[in-house]
């Protein structure tokens, strides 16, 4: 099977491309710490009108589907308590809110965060938030899938242009925790 890279025509190192990147992600990279190189964390510049999965995959090839991976944004809440998350799924896959997320953050209920507070407190676009750079009180929650996989295609930060990891490095980022069944069918 390919790998995400091929599907595009010019692939960097993100930390070259720190100027396309949300402050956030860019300083996530400039301070990265993970076992995997900083440099095999790679960027491209993508179209923001096909940001979306679905769009992106019927633009480069089904074969992509597999080897993309959607960070969502729930909120865990508990009393007057709210815990935010990051959670990373394979793209054909969602993630059991109801069910694992919700045990895992201790929350009574869970659901996906609103729109303003996921950009706002994240620094990042709607449609492009990723798990690099997210707030450092956040769990990032990552179905073990994605951490097995050699690549994953994930948001930038932005609708436009997307980041390429390596499944082992997205389950080393601050705040992960790698958990079997996160993503369902």
């Amino acid at each position: 099977m390919p790998v995400p890279m091929d599907a595009f025509d010019d692939v960097r190192p993100a930390i070259e491309r720190l100027d396309l990147l949300p402050d956030p992600v860019a300083a996530a990279l400039r301070d990265w710490r993970g076992s995997v190189p900083v440099e095999e964390i790679r960027y491209v510049d993508t179209d923001p009108a096909i940001a979306d999965t679905a769009l992106l995959v019927e633009h480069h090839g089904a074969w992509l589907l597999e080897q993309s991976a959607n960070c969502v944004v729930v909120a865990g809440k508990r009393g007057g308590d709210v815990t935010l998350a990051a959670c990373l799924v394979l793209s054909h896959t969602r993630a059991d809110v109801n069910g694992v997320v919700r045990r895992q953050l201790g929350a009574r209920k869970a659901s996906f965060a609103p729109m303003d507070t996921a950009v706002g407190d994240s620094g990042m676009e709607y449609g492009g938030i990723t798990p690099i750079g997210l707030p450092g009180n956040w769990p990032v929650l990552v179905d073990a899938a994605v951490a097995d996989i050699p690549y994953a295609l994930i948001g930038s930060g932005r609708r436009r242009g997307k980041i390429i990891a390596p499944g082992k490095a997205l389950a080393e980022l601050p705040g992960a925790t790698v958990i079997d069944g996160l993503g369902v069918a």
